[in-house]
């Protein structure tokens, strides 16, 4: 290894406490002993964007799918000629890839194909697009008729005098089958229109670099921006509640929110209330299938199974538009922006040069919404119906003695599941008990604790020796992974003291004090003016960007989920900053700007942690608006 290189992963001791900790995973997803040379020969970064905490050995299930169907439509069903798919490992309980490259001389025959199977989707989209919606709601429905039940004393005797032939065992273990395939075709369905959203906007990206020399990446982000998206309907319904709220006079019937019960049964009795309620039922399916997480861990909470959170965020709408605050979305702002900055470009184009432009922008425009949609049907969506179902049957085995904790099925791998699932059903068969309440419960406390210990280590940013220069354009565009970003990681940065460089992932400039979000628990405490720092954002923490001035992120690219939300919200963002969010203190003062990817520490403003408190807020109360400056093509 280089001096400028990052650890490999077999020289790194896991935690104190953590030792043993591979056995919590399969044997494909750790680095194993006599691979070394073979792993050390690559470059791996960590994913925090998507996984920004220890995974536990039944949750492996969400990279191990949505990895590997990634890279099957890049390698198996596109064909896409410059990307197939990303390995992965986990290691010290935290997600590694390295994307895998296409041999020089195998890119140029792939175009073709690729041409043939993208071009059927691109001249079809509408309606491929349709039909995709009828396949994953379907996909949905099957997973939310699941049921795991404890097994009954008997058979129903129904069951035995129709010449059924079979027992509840069997249909028990068939849904837990059905519950893993079914979540794997929906992963399936997942990629099979994200990649070419993808490849849409980096054709007219790569475009506008090469006829537009100099172009600012953030003009072409530009000329996609302000189109409708799915996945801002469930912020636009906590909106459109809180307006009728106001119009039906309920606004002091929201003061007990941590109590939803209490809270929807007294708006009920009001006058009126049967009528937002009515509203609110209408909003919850399905725009509550919305999780404060990422979809990825078990532990995410749903808007639908805590109506503390929706209802919150609804009465803070209300105080906002009782303060005369406007709470909507900047979208005509954005269309006018859009247009304007197409219009200058498109004017120094020639004829020909201008036809191309304009399919290309098209196309990407056509494509673009699915980009952020597909998250809320798959991550959000899909993955709720998921895990309450298995949260389902990690419960109903707890009652059988499996595990002293409702969460204890997450601690085993998913194939476990399966053999304590037959271990049950063949104790309940033979009518003795089942071995697993005698071997699990001590078993699950010895991963506990080795998961609660690889959770007080952060991981390495990536592992081995970096490649000169990074051109994997997923890996550039989702991650912001760059040349300049490794060198930041590997402390070679030119950057001066108190400033952090990332990309400049949506424009303009704002200064305010710092609020550091490590998880979505936190977000309760983000005030009016801050300026949010975090690991990693959430689409579903839109409700806090009306209040916030700018956004700062350690991971993500131009098409990161926080860049797209940042820029149809008219924020300044910087992503990608790599270390920001551990580096920088709450009450710090900040100066974003997203036009060139900085963040300042601003010295002599508030940010002594001494007045992080009521200083702060009595100063943040005082700022009348951001200080913003848009940026111009």
């Amino acid at each position: 290894m280089t001096e400028k290189s990052f650890p490999s992963p077999y020289d790194q001791a896991p935690a104190a406490g953590a030792e043993g900790w591979k056995d919590l995973y399969a044997y494909n997803l750790v680095f194993q002993q006599n691979r070394r040379e073979v792993e050390e020969g690559k470059f791996w970064f960590c994913d925090s964007q998507h996984w920004p905490t220890v995974t536990k050995p039944f949750e492996t299930i969400g990279f191990e799918f949505a990895v590997s169907c990634l890279g099957q439509y890049n390698t198996r069903h596109l064909l896409i000629p410059p990307a197939n798919g990303i390995e992965f490992r986990i290691h010290n309980g935290y997600v590694f890839m390295s994307p895998v490259g296409v041999p020089e001389a195998e890119i140029a025959p792939r175009v073709p194909e690729f041409m043939a199977r993208a071009g059927h989707y691109f001249q079809n989209w509408e309606t491929l697009l349709e039909q995709w919606q009828g396949k994953i709601r379907g996909t949905i429905d099957e997973l939310g008729a699941l049921n795991f039940d404890a097994l009954p004393d008997k058979v129903d005797i129904n069951d035995v005098t129709s010449g059924k032939g079979t027992g509840p065992n069997n249909d028990l273990l068939a849904q837990y089958d059905a519950l893993i395939a079914l979540t794997y075709r929906a992963w399936q369905y997942h990629f099979e229109f994200l990649n070419l959203g993808y490849v849409a906007y980096l054709d007219f990206f790569s475009f506008c670099k090469e006829v537009f020399p100099g172009i600012p990446d953030q003009a072409v982000a530009k000329m996609v921006q302000g189109v409708d998206m799915e996945l801002f309907r469930p912020d636009d319904e906590l909106k459109k509640l809180a307006k009728l709220a106001i119009e039906l006079g309920l606004t002091g019937l929201f003061g007990q929110t941590a109590n939803p019960e209490q809270t929807l049964a007294g708006i009920e009795a009001a006058p009126g209330g049967a009528e937002w309620i009515a509203a609110f039922n209408d909003a919850k399916d399905p725009w509550f299938n919305f999780t404060v997480g990422n979809g990825f861990y078990a532990h995410d909470k749903y808007w639908l199974d805590h109506l503390e959170l929706p209802l919150g965020y609804i009465s803070d709408y209300i105080g906002r538009l009782q303060a005369g605050q406007t709470i909507d979305r900047p979208v005509a702002e954005l269309v006018v922006e859009r247009d304007r900055i197409t219009e200058e470009y498109s004017e120094l184009l020639s004829p020909e040069q201008l036809a191309a432009f304009e399919g290309k922008l098209g196309l990407a425009r056509q494509v673009y919404p699915y980009v952020e949609n597909h998250n809320f049907y798959i991550e959000h969506w899909t993955m709720g119906v998921f895990w309450r179902k298995a949260r389902q049957l990690s419960a109903m085995l707890q009652e059988q003695g499996f595990w002293p904790d409702a969460d204890g099925m997450f601690f085993l791998r998913r194939d476990e599941v399966r053999e304590a699932l037959f271990d049950y059903v063949t104790g309940w068969a033979v009518g003795a008990p089942a071995i697993g309440p005698s071997y699990w419960p001590e078993e699950v406390e010895r991963r506990r604790v080795i998961v609660d210990a690889l959770q007080q280590q952060r991981p390495q940013p990536a592992l081995n020796t970096p490649p000169a220069v990074i051109t994997e354009p997923f890996t550039l565009m989702l991650w912001g992974i760059t040349s300049d970003q490794i060198k930041n990681w590997l402390g070679d940065s030119d950057a001066p003291e108190g400033e952090f460089r990332g990309m400049a992932a949506s424009s303009g400039v704002a200064e305010g004090p710092a609020r550091v979000i490590s998880s979505s628990d936190q977000l309760s405490e983000v005030r009016e003016g801050d300026i949010l720092v975090a690991p990693v954002t959430a689409p579903s923490w839109g409700p806090i960007f009306g209040k916030i001035r700018a956004t700062v992120t350690d991971i993500g690219g131009m098409m990161s989920h926080a860049a797209i939300v940042c820029r149809e919200y008219g924020m300044p963002a910087v992503t990608g900053t790599g270390t920001a969010s551990s580096q920088i203190v709450t009450g710090q003062w900040l100066r974003v700007d997203g036009n060139n990817g900085t963040v300042t520490i601003v010295e002599g403003h508030a940010h002594d942690l001494s007045l992080a408190g009521e200083a702060v807020v009595q100063l943040e109360q005082a700022l009348d608006g951001p200080v913003l400056e848009g940026s111009h093509a």
